[in-house]
């Protein structure tokens, strides 16, 4: 696949670091093909789980790219975000957004099932969930959800998944929403959420009051921090922006074929990109 793709000396820049891309990273067993590729989430011995809209929804690579294993098979309805987030103690959790079926799903990295957020096949208009799109976890273990497409809102949650309150409605003003895309917390403990159709990332703090309104995206689909600090967007340019924690631009390059619609930065500052039409996981790798 990465010849087909043509990796041979492609590369992009963000920020004060340039990145061979190596698309067709991930390498399926033969015989298998890839669903609709929705997000992916990297761990930190440099496992990377991948999320697809069909059976065998969450599939597992290893660090060098080869396929491990597939979890959670018949339990993802309509995959649209995965997230791992890792606990005090060390473990690490991986959270799944079932989108149409309005849920939640938090499970272990071998596909066990812990606990899940909303009601499994029941929407809630304006409450928890309804067709949501992402979710963060802060590191004192409070779990934020963009609920974006039947709602506009982000819910707040506790440790142990109790609702401690939501903002947003449908709207363009600043702390408005149309589609609530993707969700992270960055260093300065701050949620930033991908408002999509409005363009633009909004900051916010913990309980929801906005900070800051980042504009000059178009159509943002993702927003993650990377090993350095900077906050990583991608669009539907396509391109990828790297933006300092004051919104400043410090990079912007071209990396996925029709745009990313997820991303994780793994180990060593690798970036994973769940890649769109043609399906396929694209990896960034450092190189300076």
């Amino acid at each position: 696949m990465s010849k087909s793709l043509g990796n041979e000396g492609i590369f992009t820049a963000l920020g004060d670091r340039r990145y061979r891309i190596e698309r067709g990273w991930a390498r399926l067993p033969e015989g298998m093909s890839w669903g609709m590729v929705s997000q992916l989430a990297a761990s930190s011995d440099g496992r990377l789980f991948v999320l697809q809209r069909t059976d065998r929804p969450v599939l597992v690579f290893g660090p060098d790219g080869s396929f491990v294993t597939g979890l959670m098979d018949r339990r993802i309805a309509d995959g649209h975000a995965i997230h791992i987030d890792r606990r005090p103690d060390g473990t690490e959790r991986l959270f799944i957004v079932d989108r149409d079926a309005h849920e939640v799903v938090c499970a272990d990295l071998d596909g066990r099932v812990i606990f899940t957020l909303g009601t499994r096949n029941t929407p809630a208009f304006e409450a928890p969930l309804n067709s949501p799109t992402d979710v963060a976890v802060a590191p004192d273990g409070e779990i934020y959800v963009s609920d974006g497409y039947g709602n506009t809102c982000v819910h707040r949650f506790s440790a142990d998944g109790s609702h401690l309150g939501s903002w947003g409605t449908l709207g363009t003003r600043p702390g408005a929403f149309i589609t609530p895309h993707a969700i992270t917390i960055d260093p300065q403990d701050r949620v930033l959420v991908a408002d999509r159709e409005n363009n633009r990332v909004q900051v916010f703090d913990r309980g929801g009051r906005v900070l800051a309104v980042w504009e000059g995206m178009h159509k943002p689909m993702d927003v993650v921090v990377d090993d350095r600090g900077l906050v990583l967007v991608s669009d539907q340019v396509p391109r990828i922006h790297a933006l300092r924690l004051d919104g400043s631009i410090a990079g912007r390059g071209r990396a996925a074929i029709n745009g990313a619609h997820g991303m994780s930065v793994g180990p060593g500052g690798a970036i994973y990109l769940a890649e769109l039409a043609p399906e396929t996981v694209t990896r960034l790798t450092p190189v300076d």
